[in-house]
């Protein structure tokens, strides 16, 4: 089990707080910055810590009143105050499973409808919602970065970045191909239709944060004018942008700001990502030839279903974890899904 090492981290908070006060600390801006960010990250990691040590010192003392006065409402404190303990160390433990190379990035997430046409591209852009509101439910800031609509309905493809802390290491949960079932709202027949859409989850990685070099003679650049909503100006100019990783073979496009200067900006944050992602997942595989594993999420093999007929329940099947309100986890709550991957793929490592 993974050990958080409070004390340590204390100790390196005092030595780094020592450095900043030095007169010459800012003589070296970059490595000032560097430090500084440092600190407040560890800051970050220690005080919830810090904080349920004093709760539970409040917690022994109301106990020991209680005791000691006979009174009834002491009591009742200590009850209150052992649940709030109990769902802030549920949430330190949570926090835990959050130890990869970028689980507290921001995310990138794509979105690609399977084979079924409208069918597929609505449930696509059911998912865009269903995701929206679950980030919004966390106070995660949503930005499209490219999105191509369906013909009739829905989406064809989008990719949206997910800004906030812990945003990649919970979404990675949910990478994989999502399953509906539902009576269709497109036939007059009013048949039950089953349909696919494949999730995508990399991380935000920025220029300082990434282990690996992009060079410039490796990229391939193309621009071309977009195309589906947007506007006169985006319509009318070669403002998209297409790259091509060349060593890799990775293309990532972009075509939703009006500028050509902003699409490549985001281009290239995609680029990061799958870079990253990329070389993660040949570490991973290193690690799984030489454990003789063999594990692969494909097409056709979904992690999730969401049953709207003949009864309504969404299944993991990675957890066989059964949610039967299935509107609340359209409408974004979807933490207890999430929370048991996270556990039970990440508890024990």
């Amino acid at each position: 089990m993974f050990h958080f090492d409070v004390t340590n981290k204390v100790e390196l908070i005092k030595k780094l707080e020592e450095l900043v006060s030095q007169p010459e600390f800012w003589s070296d801006s970059d490595g000032a910055q560097k430090t500084v960010q440092e600190l407040k990250s560890l800051r970050d990691e220690v005080t919830p810590f810090l904080e349920m040590e004093e709760r539970l010192d409040d917690l022994d003392v109301t106990i020991t009143l209680a005791g000691d006065e006979g009174d009834a409402s002491f009591w009742s404190e200590a009850e209150k105050l052992a649940a709030e303990l109990s769902v802030q160390m549920d949430r330190l433990e949570l926090a835990l499973l959050f130890r990869g190379r970028y689980d507290t990035n921001s995310a990138i997430v794509s979105i690609h409808p399977g084979a079924g046409g409208t069918e597929s591209q609505d449930w696509a852009s059911m998912l865009l919602r269903m995701y929206t509101r679950w980030a919004e439910r966390r106070n995660y800031q949503v930005e499209v970065m490219d999105l191509l609509p369906g013909d009739e309905a829905g989406i064809k493809s989008v990719t949206v970045l997910v800004k906030g802390k812990n945003a990649y290491g919970y979404l990675k949960a949910e990478k994989g191909v999502h399953r509906l079932v539902r009576i269709s709202p497109f036939d007059t027949a009013k048949r039950r239709h089953t349909s696919f859409a494949s999730l995508d989850v990399l991380p935000e990685v920025g220029d300082e944060e990434q282990d690996f070099e992009i060079q410039p003679d490796d990229l391939k650049i193309d621009t071309y004018r977009a195309s589906g909503a947007g506007g006169q100006h985006i319509n009318t100019t070669d403002s998209a942008v297409r790259i091509t990783h060349l060593p890799t073979g990775i293309v990532v496009q972009c075509q939703n700001e009006r500028s050509q200067h902003s699409n490549r900006d985001r281009a290239m944050k995609m680029l990061r990502g799958r870079l990253a992602d990329l070389y993660q997942r040949q570490q991973a595989e290193e690690l799984v030839n030489l454990r003789g594993e063999q594990k692969e999420i494909a097409w056709g093999s979904q992690i999730r279903s969401y049953v709207f007929q003949p009864y309504t329940l969404v299944k993991d099947h990675r957890t066989g974890v059964d949610v039967g309100n299935i509107h609340a986890v359209m409408d974004g709550d979807l933490d207890t899904l999430i929370e048991s991957y996270l556990r039970q793929t990440f508890g024990k490592q």
